[in-house]
């Protein structure tokens, strides 16, 4: 067996995280997936993989050779498509991570776009209100909604979204809306977190969304209502159960609507930006640019997130 197939092989086993499974994805044997993944190991002088009766993990250096099994392999075939005349036309899986929410209602159509334009591609969508480690959890790329740290990541900014403080015409009618951060503790309010316990709301004074900010207030909203969902918040609010704070795209429908109604904008903190990031810079297959370049393109065009 060569290199380039042990390589596949170990990154079968990464990905599925097991012997037994990267076996019938790869129509082997297990007892030849162990051994090609011995004979790499041997090879190298390093252990790849931490093995228990139940899982199968990553070692450090394991971490780092998959990385570069992937790109390595990537790279001959894009090498491949591009001497068969195929480099127009990007094949093979490539993997997209966002929010839960954000990409049912904004990722996926761009995806079912990218499903038809190019057959070749097998597309693979995780959508999970956590960051997802790229290189770790075989995916290619991610969209963000946050201002990125430093990383070895390439990024592309595709817009930007709001926080946003709203409630429905009906509960302004009832109780009258607040004009300021104080005036929230007179209200009911619908705050939504996940975690133990609620997230604290942050406003600006002094410079609103132009980002010149002189002063914060932070509170803590008092509740009767507490969900761990930004769509049964907005629908909480829409049924007008008190003030609810999200993301501008997670509420403009219910806006559009005239279902809801939002408040204090002169507080909002600046605005979030969204970027999608992939691990590949200039040097992303054919397929990762595809799906880069695809996602760049709807979301831009997206009026929901024009911040």
């Amino acid at each position: 067996m060569d290199r380039l197939d042990s390589m596949r092989i170990f990154v079968a086993v990464a990905e599925a995280g097991g012997f037994a499974p990267a076996a019938r994805r790869l129509a082997l044997s297990p007892p030849a997936v162990t051994r090609a993944v011995a004979a790499v190991e041997e090879r190298i002088g390093a252990r790849l993989l931490h093995r228990t009766t139940r899982i199968v993990r990553l070692t450090e250096a394991g971490t780092r050779f998959l990385e570069d099994c992937r790109r390595i392999l990537a790279e001959i075939e894009e090498a491949e498509a591009a001497a068969a005349g195929l480099h127009a036309e990007p094949r093979g899986p490539v993997g997209v991570t966002a929010p839960v929410l954000f990409g049912r209602l904004h990722v996926a159509p761009v995806l079912f776009e990218v499903a038809g334009r190019y057959p070749g591609l097998v597309v693979r969508s995780f959508f999970i209100d956590r960051i997802v480690h790229l290189a770790e959890e075989g995916y290619d790329v991610a969209v963000r909604i946050a201002e990125l740290p430093d990383s070895g990541l390439s990024a592309v900014r595709v817009g930007s979204v709001r926080r946003v403080v709203c409630a429905s015409p009906a509960y302004l009618a009832a109780h009258g809306a607040p004009r300021s951060p104080a005036e929230l503790a007179e209200h009911e309010t619908i705050p939504f977190f996940q975690g133990s316990t609620p997230r604290e709301w942050t406003f600006h004074h002094g410079g609103g969304r132009t980002g010149a900010v002189s002063r914060t207030e932070t509170i803590t909203p008092r509740a009767r209502l507490i969900v761990n969902h930004a769509d049964v918040a907005v629908a909480a609010a829409v049924a007008g159960r008190g003030v609810t704070r999200v993301m501008s795209y997670q509420a403009a429908a219910a806006i559009r609507a005239g279902e809801l109604v939002v408040l204090m904008e002169e507080f909002e903190p600046p605005p979030i930006p969204i970027h999608v990031v992939h691990q590949e810079g200039r040097r992303a297959s054919a397929r990762v640019r595809a799906l880069v370049d695809f996602l760049a393109e709807g979301l831009r065009a997206d009026p929901a997130l024009r911040g």
